[in-house]
């Protein structure tokens, strides 16, 4: 036996010495960045020393019942859990393409009865049994990288996910303070409406008493209590706005809408000054970008795969057992045998042209990556430049907007004070407070929408998040646990 398996080892060294991993190697795709953001002209970044983002990003709109509301988005958020899930996934499928670095080995266990055909001359005759045992091994080394690129694949993919995971996680976090925003801007409104009801109580109140001492028309009295309960049921119906945000930002910290409420607050947070880097590192702040990037050498990765395809393959197998006409002699010195082999160089000739198919696929689908990727970095460049152009140009609306309310506030004034006096009717005081109203919602919305836009900008430029916090392709290996090398589950 020493003889044959050092003639076999003397053939199969130099195959595997020699052996190669064919398929291109990756390179990073190019991809268009640009010198400068385009409209950062007037905005005003951070100071140098808040140069990053933080991945407790919400901090910086210093609000106390927005950050514990963040805080819980990682411990229950059903969908980051799912994409965690997901992660695992992804590692588990990196351990099985590995596994095929290592040979198979079954042990096997057989018993036959049996009976000779009549007529043959048998030592003994009769009903027969035969016991067996055997551990057999079988192993096709990767002579051509087959494997090494399947893992390769299977560690991109992995990292694309990991990747993903942190985009949602942003996503969400994004989600809720923009939901967050809203309602707190629904606060302001709703409170701005009831303030105005009161504002128009007291109006009422005068044209009743002007009626009472005959120097105002019933007319005016109408026209008072309409203008009183249409404000009255604006803010009624702004809670039903209300009511659906703090839903959802309830799913969003996985509760149900009925274990959450978000008392009626007024709108304290300021857009902060937003740390800015340079276009040229999005790349390498933006997870979804990350993801895109991984996809593609996964997709490189599998070019290899369908090119080792055209390549001979080896495949070598051993089996030592013990055979014996009796169960109690299967374990004794003369019932064992040994086989080496079969060992098989398959080369395939003909396929319909399944391999070139297979290959022409990869090489697509690697094509398809590359301009999904490159599309992934337009879209971060525009997203920065949507709301880096809405914070500079929202912030001159609510500039202009906030000397508009001052403007209508001051009509509103002098025209009450002319109806006091007898000189305009009340159709004039009803047109300068509806109007203050207006101005007052619209500069309320603005700042709403600023927020809103200022919570996108961080999104866009990736949340804190960096690069190098993608797990290494050692890590999205995960760790193998011994019981996976069981030949029974232990779950």
């Amino acid at each position: 036996m020493t003889t044959y398996l050092l003639r076999l080892l003397t053939v199969i060294c130099p195959l595997i010495l020699m052996a190669c991993t064919v398929g291109p190697d990756y390179r990073r795709p190019a991809s268009a960045v640009s010198m400068d953001f385009k409209e950062l002209k007037g905005w005003k970044p951070a100071q140098p020393s808040d140069h990053a983002l933080s991945l407790k990003w919400w901090e910086l709109f210093n609000d106390s019942d927005l950050s514990a509301l963040e805080n819980q988005v990682n411990l229950a958020n059903q969908s980051i859990a799912q994409a965690e899930a997901q992660y695992r996934q992804s590692q588990a499928l990196v351990q099985a393409a590995a596994s095929a670095y290592f040979p198979t080995v079954t042990g096997t266990a057989t018993v036959n009865r049996f009976r000779a055909a009549s007529g043959q001359s048998v030592a003994v005759s009769g009903v027969k049994y035969l016991f067996g045992a055997a551990l057999s091994a079988a192993w096709e080394p990767d002579l051509w990288g087959s494997v090494r690129r399947q893992v390769e694949a299977g560690e991109a993919t992995a990292q694309a996910s990991a990747a993903t995971l942190q985009a949602l996680r942003l996503s969400t976090q994004a989600t809720l303070a923009q939901d967050y925003f809203q309602l707190r801007a629904l606060d302001a409104q709703i409170k701005l409406l009831n303030d105005t009801a009161g504002t128009y109580e007291r109006t009422l109140k005068i044209s009743q008493n002007r009626y009472a001492v005959g120097v105002a028309a019933k007319s005016e009295i109408v026209q008072a209590e309409v203008q009183l309960e249409s404000a009255r049921a604006q803010a009624v119906g702004l809670g039903v706005q209300r009511a659906q945000f703090e839903h959802a930002i309830a799913v969003l910290i996985g509760k149900t809408p009925a274990e959450l409420s978000i008392p009626a607050a007024p709108m304290r947070s300021a857009v902060p000054p937003i740390p800015l880097s340079i276009p040229s590192q999005l790349l390498e702040r933006r997870p979804d970008i990350a993801a895109a990037e991984r996809q593609v050498a996964a997709a490189n990765a599998q070019i290899g795969v369908a090119k080792a395809a055209y390549f001979p393959t080896l495949n070598l197998a051993a089996t030592n057992g013990q055979q014996a006409n009796k169960l109690g002699n299967l374990l004794t010195t003369a019932a064992r045998y040994w086989a080496l082999g079969p060992a098989a160089l398959a080369l395939p000739l003909f396929d319909g042209g399944a391999r070139g198919a297979q290959m022409q696929q990869a090489i697509d689908a690697y094509d398809a990556g590359v301009a999904a990727y490159r599309q992934t970095v337009l879209s971060g460049f525009q997203e920065v430049e949507d709301n880096l152009a809405a914070l500079r140009i929202l912030e001159q609306e609510i500039h202009i907007q906030n000397k508009a309310v001052e403007s209508a506030h001051k009509a509103v004034q002098l025209t009450t004070n002319q109806y006091l006096a007898g000189t305009v009717g009340y159709l004039d005081v009803m047109v300068v407070q509806a109007t203050a109203l207006s101005n007052q919602i619209s500069a309320v919305v603005a700042q709403g929408k600023r927020l809103d836009a200022a919570v996108l900008l961080v999104k866009a430029l990736g949340g804190g998040w960096q690069l190098s916090e993608l797990p290494s392709r050692d890590q999205v290996g995960g760790e193998a646990k011994w019981s996976q090398f069981l030949p029974i589950p232990l779950k």
